[in-house]
């Protein structure tokens, strides 16, 4: 494992611990699975936290082939089950059962009677969801469950090689939208998709990234500069890890 922590800095972080030393830190595995393996023990942990902190812990998921990787450990750890609530980070607007929806793969890695309880995970989309309303429903959900504005515990961002996080695409007027919680993207890859905006990402108290593969590593670069030309750069940059496999990071200089 090759670790990279950017100079850390003193930044007034609110409900998430006011005048704390705050860094991002990137975190290089050999492999995809080692990646995927770690970032789950860093969760758990993380989880565990928030629980002992406030007897709750609030976690939004993305979707992608390394995150389901990480949820095949992370339901192997001990986790506190009965203090979880979970939510989604975005979710192609496809009909149910459609296998591309991330709450189908969410719901099978976690809802069962010894993990999570069904009524808490909330997906993006329930039957029916009509899709103009579809944002502000789950908007209210997060009102209701996190508070206004709504404080998650951790977002777990993925990243796409165009420099994409969450379903926050570039040059989509999402970008820029600071008044809402919940946004309905315009179409890309085929679909429209609901996702949570820049505000909830950058008032969650922790950011876990997970990137790999070599086609991420100009948006890897980017997101380590923080370039605010590319939605991954516009997430705040604070309280973050990112964990990487050798493929993304290949191009960083330490």
């Amino acid at each position: 494992m090759v670790r990279y922590m950017c100079p850390t800095t003193r930044h007034n972080m609110g409900r998430a611990g006011e005048g704390s030393e705050v860094r991002m830190e990137l975190k290089v595995y050999d492999t995809v699975d080692e990646t995927a393996a770690a970032s789950a023990r860093w969760l758990a942990a993380a989880l565990r936290a928030a629980v002992q902190a406030r007897d709750t812990a609030n976690l939004a998921l993305s979707g992608g082939r390394t995150p389901w990787r990480m949820l095949e450990t992370l339901v192997a750890d001990d986790l506190p089950w009965p203090q979880l609530q979970v939510f989604q980070i975005d979710e192609r607007a496809v009909p149910e059962g459609d296998n591309r929806r991330n709450d189908r793969r969410i719901a099978q890695y976690l809802v069962s009677a010894d993990r999570l309880s069904a009524e808490k995970f909330h997906a993006m989309l329930d039957d029916g969801s009509v899709l103009d309303s579809a944002a502000a429903r789950y908007s209210a959900i997060l009102s209701a469950y996190l508070g206004q504005p709504p404080v998650l515990d951790v977002v777990q961002l993925g990243l796409g090689a165009d420099g994409h996080t969450a379903s926050l695409i570039p040059d989509d007027p999402l970008l820029a939208v600071t008044d809402r919680t919940v946004g309905l993207s315009n179409l890309y890859e085929g679909t429209r998709r609901l996702t949570l905006t820049f505000p909830v990402l950058n008032a969650a108290r922790m950011r876990l990234w997970l990137v790999t593969g070599n086609d991420k590593i100009d948006a890897l670069r980017a997101l380590m500069a923080g370039d605010e030309h590319l939605p991954c750069g516009r997430v705040r940059r604070d309280c973050t890890v990112i964990f990487a496999d050798s493929a993304a990071a290949s191009k960083l200089q330490f």
